[in-house]
């Protein structure tokens, strides 16, 4: 494995991931080790434009096309990815199993047609590895609640959420040798050390 990886870090919202991927951040800033950090949807500049059409509380778009346009973001953002791709550590927030345990998995769109433009946009960048969050439903909401604004997808039905972490939880057993899964339910700080051993790892 690269010295450089790509790193994704997945799951649903209030599952700690975003923290997770920060802390990371601020831990290779401190080791002086170069990394870039993304999330998805956004990233450069065009893609965090989509960004906020995506997640604006007043778009109501149809299934296919919330697939197009996180897509879109993606496409987006792959010139950045590749540029950097094994000079710096990459770390993103969200990436390739979102969309297909969001889209598919939730939303029910075809599988197929994911991949295939998926495919189509990332080509030969490989993911090296993939910390997946689990939370559970009372924590889920208490840390929505606790949140200053909720956007589009903070406010989906809790059967809609156990569908994509569920989604999540299939695609890692696909490949158990590049994922971790944490359990966001336990002690953050003992979860940010397992996560921080495994990155010292990576690396």
């Amino acid at each position: 494995m690269s010295k450089k990886p790509l790193i994704v870090f997945e799951g649903i919202e209030g599952s700690g991931k975003s923290y997770h991927l920060s802390s990371v951040s601020k831990y290779l800033k401190k080791k002086k080790i170069d990394h870039i950090k993304l999330r998805e949807p956004g990233g450069s500049l065009n893609a965090e434009k989509i960004r906020k059409l995506i997640l604006d509380k007043k778009s109501n778009f149809n299934k296919n096309t919330d697939l197009l346009l996180y897509l879109s973001a993606r496409s987006e953002n792959i010139d950045l990815i590749k540029k950097y791709l094994g000079k710096k550590v990459i770390l993103i927030d969200r990436f390739i199993d979102s969309t297909i345990s969001y889209q598919h998995y939730g939303l029910g769109v075809n599988l197929n047609l994911i991949k295939t433009i998926n495919n189509h946009l990332i080509k030969d960048i490989k993911i090296d590895f993939t910390f997946l969050n689990i939370v559970n439903k009372i924590n889920m909401v208490k840390r929505l609640s606790l949140r200053k604004s909720l956007n589009r997808y903070d406010k989906f039905n809790n059967s809609f959420y156990q569908k994509v972490q569920n989604g999540f939880l299939k695609l890692a057993k696909m490949n158990k040798k590049k994922y971790l899964i944490i359990d966001s339910n336990l002690n953050i700080n003992e979860n940010k050390s397992i996560i921080i051993q495994k990155i010292n790892k990576l690396i």
